[in-house]
Parts: C-alpha cells; sequence; structure tokens
C-alpha cells in the first residue's frame, strides 16, 4: 500500500511537472499508470480528471504572485470553453475513442513540429485579434478544444497553449499561464464533476495523486518563469510530440 501511494505521489510530481512547464499533457504519465494498476478506462478517466484539478491549483498559488493576467480574457476563455468541456464530458463515455486518439495524436505531433519550424513563434507578447471577428473565431476554436478536453486526457491543455499563441498573439509564458489556471482549474473542474456524476472514481488514490499534483505543478510553473519562454518554447515543442506519439500508439492499439 505505502509503495503504491508513493509511486502514484511520484508520477504526478512528474507528470504535473512537465505539464506546469509547457502547458499540458499531464495525462502523458498518469492516465497509463492509473490503468496498468488495474483501473478500467471510466474508472482511470475519473480518477484522473479530479486530479488533473490540483494542477490548476498549484499553479494558481505560483502565478498570483505574478499578477499577469487579463480578468476580460480570463472571461472570454472560461465562457468560449466550459460549455465544450461539459458536452465533451457527456460524450466520452458514449463514443468510441479509437479513431479520436489517433487523429488527436497526428494533430498534437503537428503542433509540436509547426512550433519547431516556426522559431520566434511564442517569443515576444504581440496582442491580436481581439476585435469582435477575432474574438468570435478564436471561441469557437476554444469551444471545439473544450469538447476535446472533456472527452479525452492528454494534450488538450497543449492545444489550448498554441492558439493563445498563435491566433491571439500571446508569447508562450503568458499562454501557458492562462491555461494552467483557467484550463487546469475550471475546465478541468467541470470535466471532472461531469465524469464523477457518471462514473465514480478510485477515491482511495485520489490524496498521493492531488498531492503530487500541486507540488509538481507549483515546481513546474516556478522553473517556468524563472526560465522564460525560450525554455517554455522547448517544452511545449518536447512534450506535444511524446503525447501525439503516444496518442497515436494508443489509437493504433484500439483498433
Amino acid at each position: 500500500m505505502i509503495i503504491e501511494q508513493l509511486s502514484l505521489l511520484l508520477i504526478s510530481l512528474l507528470a504535473n511537472g512537465l505539464s506546469a512547464m509547457a502547458g499540458g499533457g499531464a495525462g502523458l504519465l498518469q492516465l497509463p499508470v492509473l490503468l496498468f494498476l488495474g483501473l478500467s478506462f471510466s474508472s482511470a478517466l475519473a480518477t484522473h480528471k479530479i486530479a488533473s484539478v490540483a494542477l490548476g491549483i498549484g499553479a494558481t498559488l505560483r502565478h498570483l504572485r505574478e499578477k499577469s493576467l487579463d480578468l476580460r480574457f480570463c472571461l472570454f476563455i472560461l465562457a468560449s470553453g466550459l460549455p465544450g468541456v461539459v458536452l465533451g464530458g457527456i460524450l466520452i463515455l458514449r463514443l468510441p475513442e479509437s479513431l479520436t486518439i489517433f487523429c488527436l495524436g497526428l494533430l498534437t505531433t503537428g503542433l509540436g513540429v509547426y512550433s519547431i519550424f516556426k522559431p520566434q513563434l511564442g517569443l515576444t507578447h504581440q496582442p491580436r485579434n481581439r476585435d469582435r471577428r477575432g474574438l468570435y473565431l478564436g471561441g469557437v476554436v476554444l469551444c471545439l478544444i473544450g469538447i476535446l478536453n472533456g472527452s479525452l486526457t492528454s494534450g488538450t491543455g497543449l492545444f489550448v497553449t498554441i492558439w493563445l499563441v498563435r491566433w491571439f498573439g500571446l508569447d508562450y509564458k503568458t499562454a501557458v499561464a492562462y491555461v494552467l489556471i483557467l484550463v487546469g482549474l475550471f475546465w478541468n473542474g467541470f470535466g471532472a464533476l461531469t465524469v464523477a456524476l457518471q462514473q465514480p472514481p478510485h477515491w482511495e488514490w485520489l490524496p498521493a495523486l492531488i498531492a503530487g499534483a500541486i507540488i509538481g505543478a507549483y515546481t513546474g510553473t516556478h522553473i517556468a518563469l524563472k526560465k522564460g519562454n525560450s525554455v517554455i518554447k522547448r517544452a511545449f515543442e518536447t512534450l506535444t510530440i511524446l503525447v501525439g506519439i503516444k496518442l497515436i500508439a494508443d489509437g493504433l492499439l484500439l483498433f
């Protein structure tokens, strides 16, 4: 029992620390471990989603010291994404997942490759597309990503990060701050509630996972803020490619 709890704690520390640096991807390590330890997919999903809310808590504790977020833009991201999160959480336990996971893997890998071939992407903060048309189109995409966030487990925070950078002109450090707080805390919170109401989590494992997530997220966020955009960009590119390859492999296994 003690070894099991320590293993969960360490995995959660590592997964959420990396996720806090890159702006998503905690499910890359955490969910497969829960499945390997014997949980069903639905139970592992509910457990992971609840634990992932702690990622937002840990990141929020660190980012509150920076005071760098625009409240109106925060509300826009929440209003755009939360309906999709709830819809995705309702759909996930009713839809076949193999093709969706495979396609998501291809898209996620593409994000990392795209960022690599755009050396200056996300290194400077140049806000754009804040007019009515830009916000409408940006909000539609955020809603679609919200559906993926509510229904799947790995990489969707990375999609929000690259969208905030590419469409709205944020630098990586600012984009990751929005993602870790709004996606990590609020999107994941609504998604966790939606899934947990349909499938109970494995409550005995949650304390270790939540503790690891809070500590890992705070530490990863602190490192990212100190190192700056170039390090966050490299972390993002590395993790998107790793997450993408894993999702492609998972999708192929499910066919």
